[in-house]
């Protein structure tokens, strides 16, 4: 990605912030005088959580709290899992918030064959804190719960293979609604829910320019930040998969180059290291990223060159250095 392609990236994400400021003022004041999107809008179904305790929909969930509702299923060899990934990071950025003023809902599109014990599972593999729900129940009452929300499945689409990545962020209290994408960077997703559905009122004291982040102009580092970092990291051991420290110095390159480039058709195909990493993760797909060559290229030089630098820090410090 070009120096100006990132910037006009950066700055376009400051005007759609100054603009939802301003939309935020408006909807809390027109709250005050009874929002539509309320107990007369969102249905009161049943659901069942992870844990196997039904709650209902508007009643338990929604009522005067602040949420993020997506839509998954389990055995989602795609999209599913980057998006719970991700989500991950954005419970993690929002800290002892989840939970008390800010409620995660992961919502099963396959109920009929996931329990709340494969929910449960799930959670698990991700590394999921208190705070945030996998639900379950009768399909008829997901899908009102979907097309509330914007995310029935269009027409002739195939309801779980072409399911949206988008989630849902409201404050059923003031009437702010948004939908966003599941994929998005997970540091401007918890400003959009920490700062601008709390109506300002818990927003965070501003770090100074000292503290702020360079434009990243480097296409590596750009697909690593976006695409891998929520489940990898780069000599801080393992996350939801393995700690990429020297990746490229233990596996074959090519190996390494497929394995980027299409590890669900590596997988499948019984490659005994992919199949033995994808039993070691608790069976966690890395999804299909569809990256081209120079992209995969991109990828590896940026982990090589984070490697060096890890090592390097690492030795000037007395540290010891990660192990694979």
């Amino acid at each position: 990605m070009s120096r100006k392609s990132s910037m006009s990236i950066a700055l376009a994400r400051v005007v759609v912030l100054a603009v939802l400021t301003s939309l935020s003022v408006r909807r809390t004041f027109a709250a005050d005088n009874g929002s539509p999107w309320g107990a007369n809008y969102f249905p009161n179904v049943p659901l069942v959580t992870q844990d196997g305790k039904t709650v209902h929909f508007y009643a338990d969930l929604l009522k005067g709290k602040m949420v993020v509702i997506n839509f998954i299923y389990t055995k989602c060899r795609d999209s599913c899992p980057m998006e719970t990934a991700k989500l991950a990071q954005v419970q993690r950025l929002l800290g002892d918030r989840v939970g008390r003023d800010v409620f995660f809902y992961s919502i099963s599109i396959d109920p009929e064959r996931e329990t709340p014990a494969e929910l449960k599972e799930y959670a698990d593999k991700f590394h999921v804190k208190p705070g945030w729900l996998f639900l379950t129940g009768e399909q008829s009452d997901i899908e009102v719960v979907r097309k509330k929300l914007g995310q029935a499945a269009r027409p002739g689409e195939n309801g779980l293979t072409g399911h949206s990545t988008s989630v849902t962020l409201g404050n059923e209290e003031t009437g702010q609604w948004m939908q966003d994408s599941a994929l998005d960077d997970p540091s401007y997703m918890a400003v959009m829910i920490g700062d601008w559905l709390s109506s300002w009122g818990h927003q965070s004291p501003a770090p100074s320019y000292a503290e702020a982040h360079t434009v990243d102009a480097d296409r590596g580092s750009y697909l690593f930040r976006t695409r891998c970092a929520a489940c990898h990291t780069i000599g801080h051991g393992d996350g939801v998969g393995p700690d990429l420290f020297g990746v490229s110095r233990f596996r074959d390159h090519d190996w390494l180059a497929r394995f980027i480039a299409t590890p669900d058709k590596m997988v499948a195909d019984g490659d005994p290291v992919a199949t033995s990493l994808y039993a070691k993760y608790k069976q966690v797909q890395m999804p299909n990223l569809r990256l081209g060559d120079p992209d995969v290229a991109a990828l590896i030089r940026y982990l090589d060159a984070q490697t060096a630098k890890t090592r390097t820090s690492a030795r000037s410090a007395g540290q010891r250095l990660p192990e694979n």
